[in-house]
């Protein structure tokens, strides 16, 4: 029983694999067929929605990008049909100038198939269907996305059905896209007897004719002279039926190659046309793309000038900046005087001071502070502190010895080294002798 069902299922899976690969076949060779007829048929017509070549081209070309078309899943887990409008939109976003836009923006065409149906349409119009077929094949991977495994479009003859709708180019559409035919919900169907029919070929046809003259020299008897001449014209215009048949078939493959070359010629010349005009523009553009060449090299070079020019500027400026602030330096230093020369006066007006305080020194008014710096400053008032003996000390009312100079000294050269003989004469250094000599700093240990 394991076996049994086992080959039933393999011979299901066979026959769904057969019966696939004979409907995309089927599909394939009725779509060549249906764009054959189209072309013979735009030698003597012109191509609208009226044709029946036409109606059953489109539906041939619908039931192609319908096969195996997977459907939306809703959220209850039912699958709704979908339209191939859908797989158009998501594969050929990528054509450039496309017109999907065109016909979402379409007022009186609504539903999918209507939108599907105006995109065929407008793309024969344009003369570019193959290029969206084979747009649409190249991006495998939303193609997948669409289709069921065993589609035309998964298939590798696809690229043959873009190779096929070339041909279409050569035709002049003219369809009306605000027909209400658009809007039709019943799917289309195709319309196989004009390409059943049986042609007979010269070996069949010669065939026939030798066993009609055998059954007519079997009966041979029952027939009259009437019957055989009638039998006579019968064959002869039987014959120039034929005859009469290839000619028109001729006739047709001439206007067709004749329309093709009159195409082509019109391409040619136009292509010559586009060329002629390019030319010029591109001798221009490469002319104007050597001007700025050499107009950037000239402005490169006065840069690079201007670039040196303000270095050796900057550099001199730099220079002469390192001259002045020397200058200026040297200019202040030899403004003040020297560390010495401000040490030995603040010594002398300490001792002149200190002298003063104990009696040793004749009490004297200073009017000003220039008298006393130039009291200070005579050689007589100076003191020379290494003629001092060792054993020579101050003494008061015999306290300690109290190093009060050092102190005085410090506190006194401080203030001649940080401010200017003029501005002793405010208050806060020396306002007067008597201040100075009833301040308690002052007052030896």
């Amino acid at each position: 029983m394991a076996s049994r069902s086992l080959g039933l299922h393999v011979a299901r899976k066979q026959d769904a694999a057969r019966s696939g690969a004979v409907e995309r076949r089927n599909l394939l060779t009725v779509c060549r067929f249906s764009v054959k007829t189209l072309i013979d048929r735009s030698c003597l017509d012109t191509i609208d929605d009226s044709s029946p070549e036409f109606t059953n081209f489109v539906s041939i070309l619908e039931q192609i990008l319908s096969h195996r078309l997977k459907g939306q899943t809703t959220w209850f887990g039912y699958e709704t049909h979908r339209s191939f409008w859908d797989y158009v939109k998501a594969a050929c976003s990528k054509v450039s100038h496309n017109c999907i836009h065109s016909i979402e923006s379409m007022e009186n065409v609504r539903s999918s198939r209507a939108k599907g149906r105006a995109w065929i349409r407008l793309v024969l119009m344009e003369k570019r269907l193959s290029e969206y077929i084979s747009s649409a094949l190249r991006d495998f991977k939303t193609t997948r996305r669409w289709y069921e495994d065993g589609a035309i479009m998964l298939d590798e003859e696809a690229g043959l059905l873009a190779d096929t709708l070339i041909g279409l180019n050569t035709i002049d559409f003219s369809f009306c896209l605000k027909g209400e035919g658009l809007n039709g919900s019943c799917p289309a169907v195709i319309d196989y007897t004009p390409y059943l029919k049986s042609i007979q070929r010269e070996n069949s046809i010669s065939s026939d004719e030798e066993e009609l003259r055998t059954l007519g020299s079997s009966g041979s008897e029952k027939n009259t002279p009437e019957k055989m001449a009638a039998s006579t014209a019968e064959t002869i215009l039987t014959e120039q039926s034929s005859w009469v048949c290839r000619c028109k078939r001729l006739e047709q493959k001439y206007r067709m190659a004749l329309e093709q070359k009159c195409y082509l010629e019109e391409m040619v010349r136009l292509r010559e046309a586009q060329l002629s005009q390019v030319i010029p523009q591109n001798k221009a553009l490469q002319q104007r793309l050597t001007d700025t060449h050499l107009s950037h090299t000239l402005e490169k070079e006065q840069l690079e000038y201007i670039v040196l020019e303000l270095q050796d500027q900057l550099t001199v400026l730099k220079n002469h900046d390192l001259r002045s602030r020397q200058e200026l330096t040297a200019h202040l230093t030899n403004q003040w005087p020297s560390p010495s020369a401000m040490d030995t006066n603040a010594v002398a007006l300490d001792t002149m001071l200190f002298r003063n305080r104990v009696g040793q020194w004749e009490e004297k008014s200073f009017q000003s502070l220039e008298q006393l710096s130039q009291t200070s400053l005579e050689p007589s008032h100076t003191l020379n502190l290494d003629t001092i003996p060792a054993s020579s000390h101050w003494h008061h009312h015999g306290k300690e010895d109290t190093p009060s100079l050092i102190g005085l000294c410090g506190s006194l050269q401080s203030v001649a080294s940080n401010k200017s003989l003029a501005s002793l004469k405010s208050s806060e250094c020396l306002a007067s002798p008597t201040t100075e000599m009833t301040s308690p700093d002052l007052t030896p240990s």
